[in-house]
């Protein structure tokens, strides 16, 4: 079965991939998912598209990555969440908040997708977050939730 990758799937390609896989897999995951589109001629024109939105947020190169890695592990990255008693949150931090968090701290801008957050983040404190920024990169920086 041939498909076109909407959003980056490990082990099988990034944004606007045209890939083969087994029927069962694309029909049963990918597709429900929201990982993939079926491949037709009139969805391949839709791949330039998703090409080109990628291409503007994407780190261009192993040095660029490098660069953006420095920056991030450079920055103090404080988030205002509400808590209860003890500390802890009503709810979790999600991906979105941290990405949100890092550009007003004067960080890059980040692909919410590419974080890496070991569990769920429901505690005021100090909590690591990596992000891929390159296949060869990862960088990582802490994250300060307090109450807010």
């Amino acid at each position: 079965m041939k498909i076109i990758l909407t959003q980056e799937v490990s082990g099988l390609g990034a944004p606007g991939d045209i890939v083969e896989v087994k029927n069962g897999y694309g029909r049963n995951y990918l597709l429900p998912q929201g990982f993939a589109i079926a491949w037709t001629k009139g969805a391949e024109k839709q791949v330039t598209l998703i090409k080109r939105a990628r291409s503007a947020r994407e780190i261009r190169d192993l040095g660029h990555a490098n660069e953006v890695k420095g920056q991030l592990e450079a920055l103090k990255v404080n988030l205002k969440a509400r808590a209860g008693e003890g500390g802890r949150l009503f709810g979790s931090v999600t991906p979105a908040e941290i990405v949100d968090a890092v550009k007003a701290a004067g960080g890059p801008a980040l692909d919410r997708r590419r974080l890496e957050v070991s569990g769920h983040i429901k505690s005021i404190g100090s909590h690591p977050v990596r992000i891929k920024l390159h296949p060869e990169v990862t960088a990582t920086f802490n994250l300060n939730v307090m109450q807010g």
